[in-house]
């Protein structure tokens, strides 16, 4: 019932926009509730977990590093699928983690734009321990927008964007992730995917005779795994995650589908001390690659995604803009992320 409703709600109501946040969820509230739905709010008495309850030993993450691998990336340019950057992009992050394991795997196939234009895609998939049958799927998308449509200058509105937060960002933690990954194992084999071509949805204002248009890579991956029958235990999905003070709320896909994931990675950052980053807020809905993954691979992922209420659009102030640039990216930030996803990973059975 959930996915048929989903399915059917994201292709008709989700118009013009990459991402639409649903601030009144009358319809879906009321779907959530026939299907068993959670209470809106949070469960006080069960966000602090005490530090000393979190018994592993996590390889210290480097913002540093994880700022490097931002900054080299935004090198190249604006990673907008076509490019000459973009293609350059590709062999460097695909380099990169040929240097953290030999397990890595380019993917690549077309997809159709909204305006009909055929992409290349190149998902690139690195596996660490993959003889493991029990895995986690981490996951960003390493290509650009081509259009800064949200610029306060509307003659910025066709121009490509560094996108430093809104993919390079979350690629840089996991390139660090993978660093550490290669020198110490976990207990369960971890997949990192760093997907294409999801920054290319429809621009606004314009019409579009398909549906669907964003999050192109994990919709081939979703529909055409790396491997027949791929299955993870659960995914994380970093997206937009480098901005200072950013904050990242609940969003409303994952709490739908990966309640007790999202739980988890929320009060694993409470107990590390980050509560001012993680917040038990419920937000919106937000079309991202989870969803491709929820629906067609059934694995429960979740996306930390910056939210902010005060901006217009609900994201980072720069998003969409040509001022998402290196710019924007802030270390504690980058370190705040990476350390909770590490401590996740480090902490299963």
């Amino acid at each position: 019932m959930k996915e048929q409703f989903l399915v059917w709600f994201f292709k008709f109501k989700l118009i013009n926009m990459k991402r639409i946040l649903f601030y009144t969820m009358i319809i879906t509230g009321a779907v959530l509730n026939s299907c068993g739905g959670r209470e809106q709010e949070p469960d006080k008495e069960k966000i602090v977990i005490p530090e000393q309850q979190i018994p592993v030993t996590v390889p210290d993450f480097n913002a540093d590093s994880a700022y490097l691998f931002v900054e080299q990336q935004v090198a190249f340019g604006p990673r907008v699928p076509g490019t000459k950057a973009h293609a350059e992009c590709a062999e460097f992050l695909t380099a990169k983690l040929k240097a953290f394991t030999p397990d890595v795997i380019v993917q690549k196939g077309k997809v159709y734009a909204f305006n009909d234009k055929v992409l290349d895609v190149k998902n690139i998939i690195a596996s660490f321990q993959p003889e493991k049958q029990n895995r986690i799927l981490l996951c960003a998308h390493w290509d650009s927008r081509p259009f800064a449509d949200h610029d306060p200058d509307e003659k910025n509105h066709n121009t490509p964007i560094d996108g430093a937060n809104d993919g390079a960002s979350g690629v840089g933690v996991l390139l660090e992730i993978a660093r550490l990954l290669s020198q110490t194992e976990t207990k369960l084999g971890i997949d990192i995917i760093l997907f294409d071509v999801e920054d290319y949805g429809k621009p606004q204002g314009l019409q579009s005779r398909r549906e669907d248009t964003w999050a192109l890579g994990s919709q081939y991956w979703a529909k055409n795994p790396h491997k027949p029958n791929y299955n993870a235990r659960y995914g994380i999905l970093l997206d937009m995650v480098g901005a200072k003070d950013a904050t990242f709320t609940q969003e409303g896909i994952s709490v739908y589908f990966a309640p007790d994931i999202l739980k988890k990675v929320w009060n694993t950052a409470h107990a590390l001390g980050y509560k001012n980053y993680f917040l038990f807020e419920k937000a919106g809905e937000i079309v991202d690659d989870h969803l491709y993954i929820n629906l067609s691979r059934k694995i429960p992922t979740i996306d930390v995604i910056h939210y902010d209420v005060s901006t217009s659009t609900g994201f980072f102030k720069h998003w969409h803009t040509i001022k998402d640039d290196i710019s924007t990216i802030d270390k504690t930030t980058l370190k705040v992320v990476g350390h909770t996803v590490l401590t996740v990973i480090y902490s299963e059975k």
